[in-house]
C-alpha cells in the first residue's frame, strides 16, 4: 500500500469513526471541546504508527483505545482521576462496537450539540463537525456560506457548551430541541448522498430511526425517516460503471432498494398528513419510489406538492424545485419563468443548480447555446467533482445538438 493510499484509508477510517469517538470521549470528559481534541490525538496517533505498524484489524476500536488512555492520562492531571476511576473502568470494559439502546451516545451528543443556549445555526454545525467528521468547508457548502463564518461558529458553540457545562443526556424537553436536531440528521445525510458516502447516509438513518422510536407521536420525524430511506434506496442507480453520476429519471429502477422504499413509504404512512417540511419531502420521493418508469411519474402530483411546501418553508431552493416540477408537469417555459425570478435571490447566487436548472429549461426550449453557457456555469461553480463532470458533458451534448434532457 503506497503512502497515498495508507492516507486515504485512514481519512475513510475517521470518517466513520469520529463521531461514535467523540460521542464516547464526551461521556467521560463531559465536554466536547476536550472531546474532539482527544480523538484528534487518536487520528494523529494513527498517522504516526499506522504507516509503520499497518492498520489494525478493528481501527475504530484502535482509535478509541488510544483516544480512552489519553482520556485518563487527561483527567489524571487535572486531579479528577480518582474521583473518575470507576466510571472509566467501566467505560474501558464496554466493546467500541456494541450498540446502545436508547442511551445511545451519538443522540445524545447530538442533542447536546442542540441545546437551546446555542443558535440553531451553531447547532447544526457543531453536530456536522462532531458526528459527521466534516470539515469545515464541507459544511460550509452545505449551509452556502464563507467558511471562515461557520468555522466561527463551530469554535464559539463549543466555548459556550463547556462554560455552561451541559449534561451529557437526552434531554427531558426533547420536543423543544427536535427541528434542530432533524435539520442536523438531514444535513448529515444529504454530504453523503451528494457525495456519494454511504457511512454518512448510514449513519443519519440509524440516528434518524433511533428519533423515531424515542419520539412515536412525531409526524415530522417518521416524514425525516420517510424521505431518508426512499433517498437511500436509489444508491446502487446513482452511478454508472465508470463512477458517473446518472439522473434520477434515466436511473435502472430494477437497481432501487425496494426493502428501503418499503420502509419509507411505511414511516410515510406513519407520519400521516401532517403539512410538514419532511413530510412534504417524503411524499414528493414517494411519487418518484411509486413509479415503475420514469414515464408514470405523477409529476402533477408533485409539483402541487412542492407548491404547498413552498408556503410552508418559504425557501428559494424549494422554489427551484417546484420550477422543475412544473416544467415536467406544465411545460420548460412555465419552469422558466419561475426559475428566471429566482435569479437574482442572494442565496442562490453561486448555488450551481440555478443554472442547471436553467440550462435544462433552456435546452428544452431549443435555446441551445443560452443552455449551454448555463451548463458550463453550474460547472464552474459546483466542488462535486462527479457533477462538474456530467455538467460538461451535458454543456457538450447541447453544443453538439444532442437532445438534452436534464431533471
Amino acid at each position: 500500500m503506497t503512502a497515498a493510499d495508507l492516507h486515504r484509508t485512514i481519512d475513510a477510517v475517521w470518517r466513520i469513526e469520529s463521531g461514535k469517538l467523540i460521542a464516547a470521549l464526551t461521556r467521560i470528559v463531559r465536554d466536547v471541546g476536550v472531546a474532539e481534541d482527544l480523538a484528534q490525538d487518536a487520528l494523529v496517533a494513527a498517522l504516526q504508527q499506522w504507516p509503520e505498524e499497518g492498520i489494525p484489524d478493528r481501527p475504530g476500536a484502535w482509535l478509541m483505545a488510544t483516544a480512552k488512555h489519553r482520556a485518563i492520562d487527561l483527567l489524571r492531571r487535572h486531579a479528577l482521576f480518582e474521583r473518575k476511576q470507576d466510571q472509566i473502568a467501566r467505560e474501558m470494559a464496554v466493546q467500541f462496537s456494541e450498540p446502545e439502546e436508547i442511551a445511545d451516545d451519538l443522540l445524545r451528543l447530538i442533542f447536546i450539540a442542540c441545546h437551546p443556549i446555542l443558535s440553531t445555526e451553531a447547532r447544526v454545525a457543531l453536530t456536522l463537525r462532531l458526528l459527521g467528521g466534516l470539515t469545515t468547508d464541507e459544511i460550509a457548502r452545505a449551509f452556502l456560506l464563507p467558511e471562515p463564518t461557520i468555522a466561527q461558529r463551530i469554535v464559539r458553540a463549543k466555548r459556550a457548551l463547556s462554560e455552561a457545562e451541559v449534561p451529557f443526556e437526552v434531554p427531558s424537553e426533547l420536543e423543544a430541541r427536535l427541528a434542530s436536531v432533524l435539520e442536523v440528521i438531514y444535513l448529515i445525510f444529504n454530504e453523503g448522498y451528494s457525495t456519494i458516502r454511504t457511512d454518512l447516509c448510514e449513519e443519519a438513518l440509524r440516528l434518524g430511526r433511533i428519533l423515531a422510536e424515542l419520539t412515536p407521536d412525531e409526524p415530522e420525524v417518521h416524514g425525516l425517516v420517510a424521505l431518508m430511506e426512499i433517498q437511500a434506496s436509489r444508491f446502487a442507480a446513482r452511478t454508472n460503471a465508470s463512477g458517473e453520476f446518472v439522473l434520477l429519471l434515466d436511473q435502472d429502477r430494477t437497481k432501487w432498494n425496494y426493502v428501503l422504499i418499503t420502509r419509507g413509504l411505511a414511516a410515510l404512512e406513519r407520519a400521516g398528513d401532517a403539512r410538514t417540511p419532511y413530510v412534504l419531502q417524503a411524499a414528493i420521493a414517494a411519487c418518484h419510489a411509486r413509479a415503475h418508469t420514469a414515464e408514470e411519474t405523477d409529476w402533477a402530483r408533485i409539483a402541487s406538492l412542492y407548491e404547498t411546501l413552498v408556503e410552508v418553508t418559504q425557501s428559494p431552493v424549494v422554489e427551484l424545485n417546484r420550477a422543475v416540477a412544473v416544467g415536467m408537469a406544465h411545460g420548460p417555459a412555465a419552469g422558466l419563468e419561475i426559475a428566471d425570478a429566482l435569479r437574482e435571490e442572494p442565496s442562490l447566487r453561486n448555488y450551481h443548480h440555478l443554472p442547471a436548472v436553467r440550462a435544462d429549461l433552456l435546452a428544452k426550449l431549443g435555446r441551445a447555446e443560452e443552455a449551454r453557457e448555463e451548463f458550463e456555469r453550474a460547472a464552474a461553480l459546483t466542488r462535486n467533482e462527479r457533477e462538474r463532470d456530467l455538467l460538461l458533458k451535458r454543456a457538450a451534448r447541447t453544443r453538439s445538438g444532442d437532445e438534452v434532457d436534464v431533471r
